[in-house]
């Protein structure tokens, strides 16, 4: 097996950090063992194994506050309506959005 001897040295932000390690943790996965398994991935695939884009729906980060609300009351009138849809039926839609 060959020896490891490369470093990589990044900086993120201190929260950042402490979640996804502790998300690591809880899956018994090291962080060393993910960036060599994400570089890995890169080689075997000859691309980065996520996409990067832009979000085609508004976010909430876009919304303004009416905005928001609107929407939020819309979808309260839609529930108490009965015009709403099972959550087996919005993971299926949201399946098939993204390929799955």
């Amino acid at each position: 097996m060959a020896t490891k001897t490369a470093n990589v040295s990044v900086r993120v932000q201190p929260e950042i950090k402490a979640q996804a390690e502790e998300i690591l943790a809880q899956l018994g996965i090291p962080v060393s063992v993910l960036i060599d398994s994400l570089y890995r991935q890169i080689i075997m695939t000859n691309r980065i194994p996520y996409s990067f884009s832009l979000p085609t729906i508004q976010t909430r980060d876009t919304m303004t506050e009416e905005q928001f609300n609107a929407m939020m009351a819309k979808g309260l009138d839609e529930a108490k309506s009965g015009r709403g849809v099972s959550v087996d039926d919005a993971f299926e839609k949201i399946n098939q959005s993204i390929g799955k």
